[in-house]
């Protein structure tokens, strides 16, 4: 199988993985969304950017640097394999001890139960973590979505039952444990290779002087990436925090579903064009453009369709995430562009510039979040928005200097999509305006109707590229 083949099977397992694993998560996430409370979702929610923290750390940044290396053995694996062990168990101990002064922080006493069991999940990855990454590197997305499936399906039942049996929100961190016990289960009965009882400290020194750098990018990153839910938490009430958290959760599932399945089959795919730039920048955009082109119409969409679609999925003990929603879906369209300039720097081996470039986006961010911290919550959302954008003219200037494809060339070969998306959210508004008096589901289905179809009309007119590319994976594998 050569390499296009390779990434056409790697997009349909990937996406099928992703798709069906996010359908079935998010329809179970609207069932327990009827069934809890706004402020239990919002526990959970506080404990998202320790939750976050401890992955990264755990994983190290070694994962990558296997993915990314050219060869490997034995040794290879299972020196990450220890390493990842044992910075698990490390890192649940300190969240273990670290639980009550957390619950203080937010004056919530059940976190501290909730963190300690929920921490377990760390450790519990970390057996499936370099089997995980094999199957990546190697581009078995099949093997993958046949591991993932079940899992996901286990630990929906898993919620859903504690739901409806009134655990509340314990039913949240009993499918977290659920999903991954069963996960690292399956990834050790259906894996081909199992850790020996060697640590290289060689190698470790080479995977790690790759990857601890990408390591502390990915915890800067995760801080402030949940530090709104920090913040929220500790000045507001639990239930913000839990519509804060039902907006992005919402948000990230186009997003997610296009862009991190995607990005399964695109790094491993960078990796192997790597040397030749032409080559690498031809994909690159190929890539940027098909997903930004999938994406920015169901973001548009969601975002002019906020009020309904809140109401169809949720009810109206919801209604409040629509403005919020609304607010950070700019961001959501902005995301890919950020995840492909990043994987540039990772593919081309530049740990030091990308953590470089993190420090100086994470310093820029906390400015911003201080100074909107002191006109309100709204405020902070637009911060969030006002970041998103600056720190993708940093990530868009790096990355185009490695690809020779600038700043200027990447947002003027963007922007026709970004006109295309604003004539269909016109267009939805002014459906939507009509059908006032209709419910939320007619409303939505004659919207979304109208908005695709003003939306592909348009980018036929003008025959924009990405249409024969999306059409050229479909039909001709």
């Amino acid at each position: 199988m050569n390499l296009k083949q390779q990434a056409i099977s790697g997009m349909i397992w990937s996406y099928s993985q992703q798709f069906s694993t996010q359908l079935i998560s998010f329809l179970v996430s609207v069932c327990l969304a009827r069934i809890l409370i706004p402020e239990e979702f919002g526990l959970i929610g506080m404990l998202s950017i320790f939750i976050g923290v401890g992955s990264a750390l755990f994983e190290g940044g070694l994962t990558s640097s296997l993915i990314r290396s050219k060869s490997l053995d034995h040794e290879d694996y299972s020196t990450v394999f220890y390493f990842n062990l044992g910075s698990s168990l490390i890192i649940y101990f300190s969240l273990y001890l670290l639980a009550p002064s957390i619950a203080d922080f937010f004056h919530q006493t059940k976190l501290i139960a909730i963190a300690r069991l929920y921490g377990l999940t760390f450790i519990i990855s970390a057996f499936g973590a370099v089997q995980n990454t094999i199957l990546t590197r190697e581009m078995k997305f099949k093997k993958q979505t046949l591991i993932a499936f079940p899992a996901l399906v286990i630990s929906s039942i898993v919620g859903l039952v504690s739901a409806l049996k009134g655990f509340g929100v314990w039913s949240l961190v009993y499918s977290a444990l659920a999903n991954a016990i069963v996960t690292s289960l399956f990834l050790w009965l259906r894996s081909d290779w199992y850790p020996r009882l060697t640590f290289d400290r060689k190698k470790f020194y080479y995977h790690f002087n790759y990857g601890y750098k990408l390591t502390f990018s990915a915890v800067l990153d995760i801080i402030f990436s949940n530090i709104y839910q920090l913040v929220i938490g500790r000045y507001y009430s639990s239930a913000t925090v839990g519509y804060y958290t039902r907006a992005n959760t919402l948000l990230m599932l186009p997003v997610g579903n296009v862009s991190g399945a995607l990005n399964k089959v695109v790094f491993p795919l960078f990796s192997k064009m790597q040397n030749d730039i032409d080559q690498f920048r031809a994909a690159y955009k190929k890539i940027m453009l098909m997903v930004l082109f999938i994406i920015s119409p169901i973001i548009v969409f969601m975002a002019v369709a906020g009020r309904p679609l809140i109401i169809l999925l949720f009810t109206e003990k919801w209604l409040p995430v629509v403005p919020i929603f609304q607010v950070i879906c700019f961001t959501g369209i902005l995301y890919p562009i950020h995840l492909y300039n990043l994987l540039v720097l990772q593919v081309k081996g530049r740990s030091d510039l990308f953590l470089k470039l993190e420090i100086i986006k994470k310093l820029l961010q906390g400015a911003i979040l201080l100074i909107s911290f002191y006109y309100g919550f709204f405020a902070l959302l637009w911060g969030q928005v006002l970041f998103s954008t600056i720190a993708l003219l940093i990530n868009t200037h790096y990355a185009g200097r490695m690809l020779k494809y600038n700043m200027l060339s990447q947002l003027k070969d963007l922007f026709p999509i970004l006109l295309f998306s604003l004539f269909m959210g016109i267009t939805i508004s002014l459906i939507l305006y009509f059908s006032i008096n209709y419910s939320s589901l007619i409303q939505l289905t004659f919207g979304g109707i109208g908005g695709i179809l003003a939306y592909l009309t348009i980018a036929w007119f003008f025959k924009f590229q990405s249409i024969n590319d999306i059409t050229n994976i479909i039909y001709k594998r």
